[in-house]
């Protein structure tokens, strides 16, 4: 009787938790809203933030709470009916269509790859090829060298073996496009036909993958990248329309999915982790991926700054589209410079308070000049490169010339009156 009550009492408590998020129709621009005031956020410090994003060639930007939105903006000539690239961030996607085809018994994420692919799809010999499974795609680890000429080359004379699979984690996009195959294959369907039958018709998500070189890239409108992000905030179901019903895949996704880049789950960027990796380097870097971001945001993140990001504890949705943000495969560090500014929003925050948030380094990456805003003359700080050493030591420092360092990921230590905040830079 008394598991039975248990029971009872989960279920009301996930329908109760479902029904405090608003969803936007399927058809139509509709789409109910939350004045900023009624969050305690300032209209002043939300234009401090619009004119840093239309600095930086950001596109888009929306912010949902409960579903609703809070912050819609566009910059230039872009508007709501605008479409523009996912890029990276387009693999969070193609993570949860997969988990959709594994749910409805299509496939098996532990399955050799070369199930779908078939024999000779790498370089590698028979036992190495068929030791890298689904799950080694999605998680990054399939131990093909991502020092080739071209990590986007999906031909198997660009997948060559460096390490067993399970044992290497790396930012390779070949391995990583190949699961679009494995899609059609299992399910003989093509990508787009699969994505819109089982995702984009049940969220109302506009889009669809067009190939570029090698990869397949997701196209839509921002507000369609929006309901993605509230699809992946709610457990597998839109409303009361069941999209995913599978908790442990999706827990997956959203948590560590190896122990080599615990920052990592399927295809998925983690927040609040210990350490984490960042694509074109093997160094593991201490701290959390998004230090000025909640430590629960998991994220979808594409080159030149395409963001996802999912706070499960505010059930806030942020999302970023936007242009000329370097040459970085992810956004991480332009990612955290949004948590930045999106923590000073608050009206009633104290200096003190709000220190965390007040230092910031932009362009990042560059490969001209940092700037470090929100300094004092007295503030110490250290510039420590992937091996821990200290190459650059001083007090304001106000700019950094890129050319004083090499191409790289370096930490930025600041130590305002014996109060730490390390930050990140990649020079480029």
């Amino acid at each position: 009787m008394k598991s039975i009550y248990i029971l009872t009492l989960s279920v009301l408590l996930s329908f109760f938790g479902k029904s405090q998020t608003y969803f936007p129709p399927l058809i139509g621009t509709t789409w109910e809203t939350t004045d900023p005031s009624a969050l305690g956020w300032c209209q002043d410090s939300i234009d401090v933030m619009y004119d840093w994003l239309e600095q930086t060639d950001s596109k888009a930007f929306i912010v949902l709470k409960n579903g609703k939105i809070v912050l819609e903006k566009y910059f230039g000539t872009f508007t709501a009916d605008s479409f523009y690239v996912w890029n990276s961030a387009g693999k969070t996607l193609t993570a949860y269509a997969v988990g959709i085809a594994q749910k409805e018994g299509f496939l098996d994420i532990n399955d050799p790859t070369s199930d779908y692919l078939g024999s000779g799809w790498t370089s590698l010999t028979s036992p190495q090829e068929n030791a890298i499974t689904i799950k080694h795609q999605l998680t990054m680890t399939t131990g093909l060298d991502d020092g080739v000429s071209d990590i986007f080359c999906s031909d198997p004379s660009c997948l060559t073996y460096l390490a067993a699979p399970g044992t290497r984690w790396a930012y390779h996009n070949g391995p990583y496009t190949l699961l679009d195959s494995v899609i059609e294959s299992a399910t003989g369907m093509t990508l787009n036909m699969w994505v819109n039958s089982k995702i984009s018709s049940k969220i109302g998500m506009t889009g669809l993958y067009v190939q570029s070189g090698y990869n397949n890239i997701f196209v839509s409108k921002p507000r369609s990248m929006a309901r993605f992000g509230l699809l992946l905030s709610q457990n597998g179901f839109w409303n009361t329309t069941e999209v995913l019903d599978d908790l442990t895949y999706l827990d997956a996704m959203r948590t560590p999915s190896q122990t080599l880049n615990n920052s990592y789950g399927y295809l998925t960027w983690l927040n609040g982790q210990s350490s984490f990796m960042i694509p074109q380097t093997q160094f593991v870097f201490p701290g959390s991926l998004c230090p000025n971001a909640p430590a629960d945001m998991y994220a979808a993140e594409g080159k030149n700054g395409q963001i996802i990001n999912v706070v499960p504890s505010d059930n806030i949705v942020l999302v970023r589209m936007g242009s000329t943000m370097g040459n970085s495969l992810v956004g991480t560090q332009y990612n955290d410079t949004i948590w930045q500014y999106m923590n000073r929003l608050n009206c009633g925050l104290s200096v003190t308070e709000s220190f965390q948030q007040k230092v910031s380094i932009h362009p990042n990456p560059s490969a001209t000049t940092f700037h470090l805003e929100g300094l004092d003359l007295e503030d110490k700080v250290r510039i420590i490169n992937c091996l821990g050493a200290t190459i650059i030591e001083g007090k304001g420092i106000s700019t950094l010339e890129a050319n004083q360092l090499e191409k790289g990921v370096y930490l930025v230590e600041i130590n305002k009156n014996n109060h730490f905040q390390t930050l990140r830079i990649v020079v480029e």
